[in-house]
């Protein structure tokens, strides 16, 4: 064999391997989002449809979800992702209270207090020397 042949086949083999570790990860994200559905946690269907889960019915694979005031029985793999997990809820609420965000928004600007007495001294040094001028 030459060793194109072997550089190629080696790289089909590389691929082949990426190809099977992808499939792999995808598959354990998708079983552990499967794992962590709990009522109470937003959700959204495959549809793009968001909703909060009531209950789960194993033994069926069946969900009930409430979108606004209708009331929806889905397959559990109709869920496409979980937007809030059920227990972050809480740990936002705590993190809320120790710490406020005090960081002023994108493009708010902030007057500092110590730029406000220079600024009148400067005008008011500016005043005294056209009036010495004007003299």
């Amino acid at each position: 064999m030459d060793p194109i042949s072997i550089v190629m086949f080696g790289l089909i083999a590389v691929l082949i391997f990426f190809m099977f570790r992808n499939g792999k990860k995808r598959q354990a994200a998708a079983q552990e989002m499967q794992n962590n559905m709990r009522p109470g946690a937003e959700v959204m269907l495959s549809s793009g449809i968001y909703a909060t889960i009531d209950s789960i019915d194993e033994e069926s694979n069946k969900v009930t979800v409430t979108s606004g005031t209708t009331t929806l029985v889905v397959h559990r793999q109709a869920v496409s992702q979980i937007v809030t997990p059920n227990e972050a809820a809480v740990a936002d609420d705590a993190e809320s209270e120790l710490a406020p965000d005090d960081d002023p928004a994108f493009g708010e600007r902030i007057e500092s207090t110590e730029a406000a007495p220079s600024e009148t001294t400067e005008k008011n040094s500016d005043n005294d020397d056209s009036a010495d001028q004007a003299k």
